[in-house]
C-alpha cells in the first residue's frame, strides 16, 4: 500500500525528509536533532524500530481501553497492542513511519495530531512518547489537542525528558552525512517542568514513574474539563 501525507503549500515537511525515511527504512541511525547553536539530540532509531520493550509495556499496561499513539513512527506501540488485542491507532505525518507501522500488524494514519482524527473525542488512552510531548514546540497547545481526542475521564501517558529541563527551540533533522530536513519547532521537557505545565492546564497527575533512563506521567483532565 502506497502511504502519502498531503504536503501544505507545496513544501517538504520535516519528518518527509530523506534522514528520517532513511533510518527508518534501515532500522538505524546516526539521527539527531540538531539547534541552531550546534547542539546535538542522539535520536534512539534503533529501539524505535524494535519491538516494545519492557519500559514501553510499563506504558501499555498502564493504558485503558482504547488507545491513540500520537507520533507512532514505525509502530512498535501499535503493533504490540495489536498483539495484546487491544484497539489502537497510531497517527504520524511520516509517510515511511506510517507504511512500517502496517507493515508491523498496527493501524495507522498518515496526518499530523492537529489534523482531523478518526474518533475524536472517544478515545480513553492517548500516548506521547519518545519526546513525542514536543511535538509543534507548543506543550500547551499539544495538551489542549490532546484532551479534545479523549473521552470523559480519559487517560494521557507521557514521557517526560531525563534531565530537569524545560525548553522551545528550533531544530533539524541530520543524518551526520550531511543531509538534513528544514528547521521546525520543537520542545524538551523533564518531569518537574511538565507536572507544573498539566497542571495549570488543568490536568491531574495520576501516577509517576520510571523504567531505567526513561520518565512517564499519566495525567487526566480535570473535573470539568
Amino acid at each position: 500500500m502506497t502511504t502519502t501525507c498531503p504536503l501544505p503549500d507545496g513544501q517538504r515537511l520535516p519528518w518527509h525528509a530523506d534522514p528520517y525515511a532513511r533510518a527508518l527504512e534501515t532500522g538505524r541511525g546516526p539521527l539527531f536533532l540538531r539547534r541552531s547553536d550546534g547542539w546535538l539530540l542522539p535520536l534512539d532509531v534503533e529501539r524505535w524500530c524494535s519491538r516494545a520493550d519492557e519500559a514501553d509495556m510499563s506504558v501499555l499496561h498502564r493504558s485503558t481501553g482504547s488507545v491513540i499513539d500520537i507520533g507512532c513512527g514505525p509502530g512498535r506501540l501499535v503493533a504490540a497492542l495489536a498483539r495484546l488485542g487491544r484497539p489502537a491507532l497510531g497517527v504520524d505525518s511520516a509517510p515511511a513511519a506510517v507504511r512500517q507501522a502496517r507493515q508491523c500488524g498496527g493501524t495507522a494514519v498518515c496526518r499530523s495530531v492537529f489534523d482531523p482524527l478518526p474518533e475524536e473525542g472517544r478515545w480513553n488512552s492517548a500516548l506521547l512518547l519518545d519526546g513525542n510531548i514536543g511535538i509543534g514546540g507548543d506543550v500547551e497547545a499539544l495538551l489542549a489537542r490532546v484532551r479534545g481526542l479523549l473521552a470523559p475521564g480519559g487517560l494521557l501517558l507521557a514521557e517526560a525528558a531525563p534531565a530537569d529541563v524545560e525548553e522551545r527551540v528550533e531544530v533539524r533533522l541530520e543524518d551526520g552525512r550531511g543531509r538534513r530536513s528544514a528547521a521546525f519547532p520543537w520542545a524538551r521537557i523533564g518531569t518537574v517542568a511538565l507536572r507544573v505545565r498539566a497542571q495549570a492546564a488543568g490536568w491531574q497527575v495520576v501516577e509517576e514513574w520510571a523504567s531505567g533512563e526513561r520518565r512517564f506521567l499519566s495525567l487526566r483532565p480535570g473535573a470539568g474539563w
